[in-house]
Formats: C-alpha cells, structure tokens, sequence
C-alpha cells in the first residue's frame, strides 16, 4: 500500500467518523430539547383555556370551520324541530319511542313490528340480533314494558310491541334504496319468525327524509386545527411522546394521540405529521372534531390553550396551515364563529357532543 493509498483511506474514514458523529450529536440535541421542555415545574395550561400565551403579530391566514353551516330550516325536511321524518310517522297503536333510546325519531326511521301477543325478550333476542346493520347504517330494537315505557329489548322483560330503527345517514353517505330494500327483506323474515306484522314506511318519504339529514351532516361537519411548528431543531419522536403521554394525551391502539374529555370521549386530537418510522418532526397538528364535543368542555378553547403550552415549552410557534402565526385576535374571532356553530346545531335540535350528534358525525 503506498503512502498515498493510506492517507486516503485514513481521510475517508474520519469523514465518515465525522458524519456519524455529527448524526448522533444531532439525534441527541433533539431528544434534549424535548426533555428539556417538558422537564421544567411551571403549571400547565393544557386544560385552562382562559390562560395567554404570546404569539407574534405577522400577516395570517386565518384557519375557518371546514363546512359553513346553513340554516336547517333550509333543508328539505326540518331538522330544527320536533317532529320526526315523514319516514318515520307510523299510525300504532302503541306509544313513540323516547328520545334517549337508540331508536331515535329525528335521525332514525322508525319501523313497527305489531306483535300478536306480548313475547319475551330473552325468546326474540336471538332473532333480533341478526340485523344489526344494514350497509354501514346502524339498525337498533326497542320494546314497550307493561308499563307503557320503551327500552332496549332485553332478558326478562315482556314486551307489548316493538320498533326497530335503521339509522337514516352518517358521514359517509345516506341510507339508499338498495340498503332500504334490504332492511325491509330482512325484518320481514324477523316478523315472520316473532309472529309479528310489518308497518313499512314509504320508500320515497324514507329516502328524502335520509337525504335531508345527510345533508345537515355535510354542511355541519367541521374540524378545526392548529399547528405548533418547532423554531429551530426538529424534536425527537420518541422522547415527544413519552413526553406528551405524561401531559394528558392518549396514545391509542391506531396510533392516534387524544385527549380526553373526562366523560370518556375525545376533546382533542394531536399528530406528529410523521410515520412511526421517522425519528423526528418540526410540526404537530391538533384537531378538533367540532361536532362531536360539547359546548360545555370548551374544546376549541383547551386545544389553544395546548398548543400555546407546547410551543413554550418547545420552542415553538402556533400557526395555521398555511403557516402563519395566529396571534390572539384571530383565536377570539374562531372561538366566536364556533360559539355560533353551536347554538346552530342546539336550535337544530343536534346539540354538539350529544348521542345524536356523535351517532351521526361517525
């Protein structure tokens, strides 16, 4: 080997000494800053959405609900007052179910089952639970006690008529004709099996009423977002989300990280933006789903309020998605337009967060 050959192979291999080391050194700073961030004893104000934050005045591009509500009344069937769906209108002889059940008069159509005779639950349950869905569409049964009240069919109960209800549309779509149709074949083989007669709605008011629902879903379907983009270094993934578990979020089986509402639903999401493979981000996202949270939790109002915490602590930033730093005027302004949105969806008679609201904006 001559002189020139070993001084070559010596300057390549502290090169690449060079670079794994200046890799590692990188790795480490990043992991550092996280821990630092989240290591200091300052109250938090994950869950205080009255608490500041400082961001810096810039030109924005102000983040406003997906969808902008209209008006229920405008729909074809009014979903702003009490009375169900045509679909829905059946002449019993026996009471409308109640609100609460899971056969709900305003977003399910209602179909009677007359019974010959009162019958046991724990005989026709077995029957019962062969239709549970029909296409992605829920179907539910509730039954009528002695007493005159309905509740879900159950073991040791007599029941004196029965209703089921197929769920009239979701986020995806509105019950069709094909699913309809379906519904229909298969609780005419249930009535035959319980000894009961099948009052079966119109097709056509059925169809318009699940069109005008899906309708009200589209236009009130909104998520909101912001985004703590990183100053300088990227924040190491791993370290970000031990980190972000011990502030509250959950991490789930699907990879998402939520925080919770203290009621067992979701107040909050959060993604880091990457796959599980990468090692480090510079931005996070949290969302929030509008619809499905209550007024009362103050959703839009705690997820700022996290955001601000993790930019301080990160060194961060709370911009939008075009990537403008939202100063506190632009989220005053956003918390007034959801406030708005939520007394719409109340007068709707959908309040935001109720089982309505999370059965349909699903």
């Amino acid at each position: 080997m001559t002189d020139l050959q070993a001084s070559l192979m010596a300057i390549g291999g502290t090169i690449v000494v060079g670079v794994i080391s200046y890799n590692k050194w990188q790795e480490y700073k990043a992991k550092k800053t996280v821990q630092r961030a989240f290591a200091s004893e300052h109250d938090d104000v994950l869950m205080h959405p009255g608490a500041n934050g400082d961001t810096e005045p810039a030109q924005r591009q102000e983040p406003s609900l997906m969808q902008g509500p209209t008006a229920a009344a405008q729909a074809d069937v009014d979903v702003g007052t009490d009375s169900p769906p045509a679909a829905t209108a059946v002449d019993v002889p026996v009471r409308a179910p109640q609100k609460e059940l899971p056969v709900d008069e305003l977003i399910d159509c209602a179909i009677a089952l007359e019974l010959e005779a009162p019958v046991r639950g724990e005989k026709i349950l077995p029957t019962l639970q062969t239709l549970r869905h029909v296409g992605n569409k829920p179907v539910h049964f509730i039954g009528q006690r002695e007493d005159g009240n309905w509740e879900s069919v159950a073991h040791g109960n007599l029941y004196y008529g029965l209703f089921a209800g197929v769920q009239l549309a979701n986020r995806s779509s509105a019950l069709n004709e094909i699913e309809y149709s379906e519904l229909i074949t298969r609780l005419r083989q249930i009535a035959d099996d319980i000894d009961a007669e099948l009052d079966v709605p119109d097709m056509g008011a059925v169809m318009a009423s699940a069109r005008s629902l899906h309708q009200f879903v589209a236009e009130y379907d909104a998520q909101l977002s912001v985004n703590v983009q990183a100053k300088g270094e990227p924040w190491a993934i791993n370290t970000l989300l031990t980190a972000l578990e011990r502030q509250g979020f959950d991490l789930r089986p699907d990879g998402r990280l939520v925080m919770p509402d203290g009621d067992g639903g979701i107040l909050f999401s959060l993604s880091t933006n990457v796959s599980l493979a990468v090692e480090t981000t510079s931005r996070l996202t949290l969302l929030l789903d509008v619809p499905r949270v209550a007024p009362a939790h103050d959703g839009f109002g705690a997820m700022t309020a996290c955001a601000r915490m993790l930019a301080a602590r990160l060194d961060g930033v709370v911009v939008d998605d075009g990537n403008q730093p939202l100063t506190d005027a632009a989220l005053t302004e956003i918390a007034d337009q959801v406030t708005a949105f939520y007394t719409q969806m109340e007068e709707s008679n959908i309040p935001a967060g109720s089982v309505r609201a999370t059965r349909l904006f699903s």
